[in-house]
């Protein structure tokens, strides 16, 4: 595919069992597009240390591109991952996050997210920078909310709201609407979203599968049933089977031209996104699917 992706945010090491995975929400989105054959540059803060060395080697295995002038002197940003006995992770984190201006010029989708999206300063130079991409650019927003890193509560949902209000697209969790809701429920905010002119808002349950509200009409796309073996990278994996799902039928074009998105092909959308995930949560750690292994579970066409 011609299309170019860009993405902005935050790329780190998930220490688990005392093993470092590389990781961070936007980082994981980049590879997974990538994976499935999409052109992507992430634009994120690397440290020049072993840590940054992981990153750097795993980016190039999945062939993603780094943007230039984002590896500097200091250290690399960790997570120390914890597992629930359903493998649902948590998170310490031991964050640096200062960015340099993105060039995403020549990009036609642009994505941003999690913590790179919010906590400054890099979260204003990411969130200025999807504001100001062209007319013709996609843009995109998972909110992925990491509360304990983010900011005062009231702060961090104001951002999430202006993010989201910039995009033509935002994927967000239950459990990240349960919080940015302050008591009135998912549902509340994906209506919201909605409603404040977000064309594509799709919302995951987890196990229930996903919601969405396209140009106001509410779909619903069920989780294939997989044996899960822990859901690190789930959200990420569906981020970038949606935004890939959305360029393989043509929907970013009719989202960006202002045009009606097909029933039709807002269900391949989604089914391709709900796919992606399924293949992620079926094996260890936030190892996302190549092109070749989605199509051994979904027809693309």
């Amino acid at each position: 595919m011609e299309h170019s992706v860009a993405v902005i945010g935050e790329a780190l090491i998930d220490v688990v069992d005392a093993r470092p995975h590389v990781g961070g929400s936007p980082l994981n989105v980049a590879v997974g597009l990538a994976r499935l054959g999409l052109a992507t540059t992430l634009y994120s803060r690397i440290g020049a240390d072993p840590y940054g060395d992981l990153i750097v080697e795993h980016l190039l295995r999945a062939g993603v591109t780094l943007g230039d002038g984002f590896v500097d002197s200091g250290r690399t940003s960790s997570a120390i991952a914890t597992l629930d006995t359903e493998g649902r992770a948590t998170y310490d984190f031991d964050l640096e996050w200062s960015i340099p201006q993105p060039d995403v010029g020549g990009a036609r989708v642009i994505h941003t997210g999690s913590i790179g999206a919010i906590r400054e300063p890099g979260g204003s130079i990411a969130r200025q920078t999807v504001r100001g991409a062209g007319p013709g650019v996609l843009r995109s927003f998972d909110p992925n909310v990491r509360p304990a890193v983010m900011g005062p509560a009231e702060t961090v949902r104001e951002r999430v709201r202006q993010c989201a209000a910039d995009c033509h697209v935002v994927k967000l969790s239950d459990d990240d609407a349960e919080w940015l809701s302050a008591g009135a429920g998912p549902d509340a905010v994906l209506q919201s979203i909605s409603d404040s002119g977000v064309r594509f808002v799709v919302m995951t349950r987890g196990a229930d599968g996903c919601s969405a509200i396209v140009d106001g009409v509410r779909y619903h796309e069920p989780s294939r049933g997989v044996a899960v073996a822990d859901t690190i990278g789930a959200g990420d994996a569906f981020m970038s089977g949606l935004l890939y799902g959305l360029v393989r039928n043509g929907c970013d074009r009719l989202l960006v031209d202002g045009a009606a998105v097909p029933s039709a092909q807002v269900r391949r959308v989604l089914a391709t996104a709900a796919a992606v995930a399924s293949v992620t949560v079926s094996r260890a750690g936030a190892n996302p699917p190549t092109l070749r292994e989605l199509e051994d579970v979904v027809e693309l066409d």
